[in-house]
């Protein structure tokens, strides 16, 4: 069975089906001896994903080996664990796996690092509690073992670096170690030691000294020594050396760490290596947003760097210029990348030149004509290639407008003239989003040149049908174009003749638009009414959710058709069926889900919202490629004939198309091109010196202290020179600017990453949080973080029709953090008017946001007083004893009762010895609950001694929301969950005029309720939450005739109905 399984193995690495076998593989593993056993945990391991139904079968043997005496059963358990075990057979395997981490061999110790580190990247909520297990590891004996646990502490140290602050001299003190040679010779590698452990450690130090000067401090003498220490010349120190920069400039600087850290990019700028070149460049892009001069100092090299004969030299060095770019330098710069793209045949190359060069564009363009020129040439060079997002959000620009309506009219005017020059060019090749482009400006903004005729343009648009070139989805672009210019028409040679040619069409989608371009013709009036002049912007009503089709829906349901499934459930059924290896080659990067049609529905193209919806390759749409070799732009050099570039002389021909000639593109703006080789010999080196310092004082301009500096993820403090202004009615406007203010708003820090031992002590948890604050809306603006307006055309704040377009490869929803309305750090802790002004949380509570302090009972003699701190882990409740006699009170006794739906830690009372006159004492409880409910009261007693025995007995509320907390969870994960949750409930909601769209609504929520917003698209949100300790709730809702429809899905039967009535409150109340 051994040989027959490694046969199979080899079977299956080339992609043949061998499903049968996946069960003998698992029956190998569970009864073989130690030899066989380790082969058929092999074959698992390659055989079977995480998802695989058989993996079901694996975990009792799993568990069986754990508990081996055998070193080898051990080993070889864990190692299945850590790569193949789902989230959802953790907790089975997890309480041995943490048993192992004291066992007395190194290997089973690491190897239950690993394991752990797996499910903390699959599960993290489920390994919360084993973060002291973890600070065990990292402070194990064996090295192998600590290096292990840094994987782990990397990861978390990235999603929170104050929950660890406090094990920065723990690292500090690792390095030192290593950097000294403290570990065994084995770890050296080309005698520097553990190159690999310091580039971990330097990545953790990095993160934890971020904006923190304390701990930056403790870093100061380990960086300053790794610097000293990395002088051997080998790649490896190389790269210790860069995290050392990367790290000296994200932590808080100190002088002299810098200058050597400045000095050390120097000797990699300055290197003729071209690897330490390369290097120093990564370095100079990252550091130059703290020490702009920096750039200053090497000039002469950067220039040098731009003909540099290596692609990859050149394209960081474009990345350099990309983050100094300013007003004064941006024609010169976008004039070198624009150089760069023309030579350049990479497809990532294009897709990230072409979208940086239009985010310049538009935020630093030095005049209307410039500008289009400018996204001319991106549209020409960048081809069908670049993002859909730069044409979609280029025509939202010329639709929306600038503050100015002459500039407005100035910029459509020069964009029309610039298309009609182009088509005037008979035979020439034009990508298919710059045809789209030119189609949607010529049918909206034509009218506006009074020189030219209607006729002539048409003219040239129906020329551009009869093209092979151009696409079916392109054709539709153009005969939206022409029907919105016939409109303007009393009648037409051209477009009679169009719909007499393209009625009888093979494409249906063409015959389509020429029969209701007849039609329209044919009643005038109606053809007006229906294409306004300038209308683009006018909002449309859409039934997003296809309400009319339900009726239909649920006929085909009871007639035994198959329910819709979603995306992502079609996604993971595919993958559960493929068996063998995929052999279809990968599809460009950006590709579309539109059908082979090219065009989907009968919407027109001249709706925005559709551009998001293009093509990555509009010449072949929706079609799979095939598995030949592409040779597309190969030179043929070999034949039937033999070598072909002899007979190129007798047998060449002209091609008819010509490609788009620059001068009409960037007119007036295109640089000389390149001399000729014999040309460039007989200029002097002076002449070539005077020319680089001339390039130089361009490109550099502005790079002062006080001049601004456009830097990646901050915002410039110039004005932009296009502001966008929406032109849809105000209420909108203001219904989208409170959209978002609220998602402007402060994070909510992650979740902690340690449990502390004793309940009652909190200390360690360092996190933000939602603060109940009574600030007024105005108030809660003034205080949350503003829109800028400065930002690019991609990171702007674009209306809802085009919230999920974005140029970035991150989109809205990339940021997934919780985001509240939290008060300035000045603001007072919120009292109670009753409370004494001694009365206050301990420092390491005031940071949580708690509810007010509230008095629960009172006599003359003694006070007690409430407070609510909300952890993220649990639900605090602080008490206040106050003694306001002249004579001390002992003893004081307070005890709760129990109850079914409270659970208090540790036990029910708490016990003062003496409280001293006119002085307070404070106890603290963790409340957990245990039944679910909307609400719920906790009553306790006080009692004290004060010449007779007194009680006094008290009460307060808790509600669900005090033990609700957000979940964050991606998109994939939501689906997974959703499908795995029985447990739901629907509802239909009336939602008032202020919360007029889903964001609002949603946002509302999030706050009350402490939701998670996983993502929105269109009418349709999702967001997560989870009931204390570790309960998910997921919501999805969908708005449509101002009604919210809610569906909650919980592993809990009683969790969704609790939660919909929370939010059946809260709409009302507001």
């Amino acid at each position: 069975m051994k040989e027959c399984m490694v046969r199979l193995i080899y079977c299956e690495m080339l992609g043949y089906e061998s499903s049968f076998g996946y069960i003998h593989a698992i029956k190998l593993a569970q009864q073989g001896n130690l030899l066989e056993k380790r082969v058929g945990y092999l074959a698992v391991s390659l055989f079977l994903h995480e998802n695989h139904e058989l993996l079901l079968l694996l975990v009792n043997t799993v568990v069986k080996d754990l508990q081996s005496t055998n070193l080898v059963e051990v080993c070889m358990a864990l190692t299945v664990v850590s790569q193949i075990f789902p989230r959802e057979m953790i907790p089975a395997v997890l309480p041995l796996i943490e048993d192992k981490l004291q066992h007395s061999k190194e290997i089973i110790r690491r190897k239950a690092v690993q394991a752990l580190y797996k499910f903390y990247l699959i599960a993290p909520n489920q390994v919360q509690h084993i973060h002291d297990k973890f600070r065990k590891a990292l402070c194990d004996r064996d090295v192998g073992v600590m290096a292990a646990s840094l994987h782990v502490y990397l990861q978390m140290i990235k999603k929170n670096a104050s929950g660890y602050k406090d094990l920065t001299e723990s690292f500090v003190t690792i390095l030192k170690q290593v950097v000294g040679g403290k570990l065994p010779i084995d770890f050296n590698y080309h005698s520097v030691p553990a190159p690999w452990l310091q580039i971990q450690l330097l990545r953790i130090l990095g993160l934890l000294g971020k904006d923190d000067p304390r701990t930056s401090e403790l870093m100061y003498g380990v960086l300053d020594e790794s610097l000293r220490r990395a002088e051997i010349n080998h790649n490896i120190t190389y790269a210790i050396l860069f995290e050392c920069v990367q790290t000296i400039y994200t932590i808080c600087p100190k002088s002299d760490l810098l200058e050597k850290a400045a000095k050390c990019i120097g000797k990699f700028v300055l290197s003729p290596k071209i690897n330490l070149k390369y290097l120093g460049l990564k370095a100079l892009t990252y550091v130059i947003q703290q020490d702009p001069n920096l750039a200053l100092q090497h000039q002469m090299t950067i220039i040098e760097c731009l003909d540099h004969p290596d692609p990859i030299i050149k394209r960081e060095t474009l990345e350099l210029l990309y983050r100094i770019t300013n007003g004064q330098n941006v024609t010169v710069i976008v004039q070198k990348m624009l150089d760069y793209l023309r030579q350049s045949k990479e497809e990532y190359t294009i897709i990230n030149l072409t979208g940086k060069i239009a985010e310049l564009a538009e935020k630093y363009a030095p005049d209307n004509g410039w500008f289009i020129q400018t996204m001319n040439a991106v549209f020409s060079v960048g081809g069908d290639v670049m993002h859909p997002d730069i044409p979609n959000n280029f025509l939202r620009l010329l639709a929306e407008g600038f503050d100015d309506e002459k500039e407005d009219e100035q910029l459509r005017l020069y964009a029309v003239q610039s298309y009609l020059s182009l088509l005037e060019e008979e035979d020439t090749f034009y990508p298919q989003k710059f045809l789209q482009v030119m189609s949607w400006v010529l049918g909206e903004y034509s009218y506006l040149t009074n020189d030219g005729d209607p006729e002539v343009t048409i003219t040239r648009l129906h020329r551009l049908l009869k093209q092979t070139f151009v696409t079916s989805e392109t054709k539709a672009w153009i005969m939206t174009a022409i029907t919105k210019m016939s409109s303007r028409l009393s009648c037409s040679k051209t477009v009679d003749k169009l719909i007499q040619e393209f009625s009888t069409s093979l494409d249906t989608c063409i015959r389509q638009y020429a029969f209701e371009l007849k039609h329209l013709c044919e009643n005038k009036e109606l053809m007006k009414k229906l294409l306004p002049l300038d209308a683009s912007c006018d909002e449309l009503m859409v039934d997003a959710s296809l309400s009319f089709l339900d009726g239909f829906v649920a006929e085909g349901l009871s007639c035994g058709a198959a329910p819709y499934k979603p995306h992502h459930q079609r996604q993971e059924e595919k993958l559960s069926q493929e068996k063998a290896l995929n052999f279809e080659p990968y599809g460009l990067s950006f590709t579309s889900s539109m059908s082979s049609s090219g065009f989907t529905g009968r919407q027109s193209p001249a709706g925005l919202s559709l551009g998001s919806d293009m093509s990555g390759n509009s010449a072949k749409i929706g079609q799979k490629e095939t598995n030949c070799l592409k040779l597309d732009g190969v030179r043929k050099l070999w034949g039937k004939e033999g070598y072909l570039p002899k007979k190129e002389n007798k047998t060449g021909k002209e091609d008819k198309t010509q490609p788009v000639p620059l001068d009409s593109i960037l007119i007036g703006h295109v640089v000389d091109p390149p001399l000729m080789q014999s040309e460039q010999q007989v200029v002097s080196l002076s002449e070539e010196e005077k020319e680089k310092q001339q390039l130089a004082s361009t490109l550099f301009v502005g790079l002062g202290s006080n001049s601004t500096i456009s830097l990646m993820g901050r915002a410039d403090t110039i004005n932009q020179k296009l502001k966008k202004k929406s032109k849809i009615s105000e209420s909108q406007n203001s219904e989208e600017a409170s959209s978002f203010q609220n998602i402007a708003t402060l994070p909510f820090s992650p979740l902690p990453d340690t449990t502390p031992n004793n309940k009652e002590n909190f200390q360690g948890n360092e996190h933000l949080g939602l603060r109940k604050v009574s600030l007024s809306p105005s108030e809660v603006l003034e205080t949350s973080v503003s829109f800028d307006t400065s930002q690019s055309l991609t990171e702007a704040g674009l209306d809802e029709k085009l919230s999920n377009c974005r140029l970035s490869t991150s989109s809205l929803f990339a940021d997934s953090n919780i985001e509240v309305f939290q008060p300035p750090q000045n603001v007072p802790d919120i009292v109670a008017s009753k409370a004494p002004l001694s009365l206050c949380l301990p420092e390491e509570l005031a940071g949580h946001p708690h509810s007010e302090i509230v008095e629960l009972c009172s006599c003359d003699i003694l006070t007690v007083y409430s407070c609510k701190v909300w952890t993220d882990d649990c639900s605090l409740l602080v008490l206040f004893v106050a003694n306001n006699s002249t004579s001390p009170l002992k003893p004081v006794n307070l005890v709760f009762e129990s109850t079914e739906h409270f659970k208090i830690f540790e036990s029910l009372s708490c016990h003062f010895p003496v409280i001293e006159a006119q002085s307070i004492e404070r106890c603290q409880k963790c409340v957990q609950l245990e039944k679910v409910c909307t609400e719920g009261i906790l009553s306790g007693s006080i009692s004290y001694h004060l010449d007779t025995d007194t009680h006094l007995e008290f009460s307060l509320t808790f509600s669900l929301s005090d033990f609700i907390r957000p979940m964050k969870i991606t998109t994939e994960d939501f689906g997974r969950l959703w499908l795995s949750f029985s447990n739901d409930v629907k509802q239909n909601i009336n939602m008032s005029p202020s919360q007029g769209s889903l964001s609002i609504a949603l946002n509302a929520l999030k706050q009350k309720l402490k939701l998670h917003i996983v993502e929105i698209i269109g009418n349709e949100g999702i967001a997560a939450c989870q009931l204390l300790p570790s309960i998910p709730c997921l919501l999805h809702c969908r708005t449509h005739a101002r009604t919210l429809a809610l569906w909650f899905r919980s592993s809990c039967s009683a969790l969704p109905d609790s939660l919909l009535y929370q939010c059946q409150k809260m709409m009302a109340e507001s």
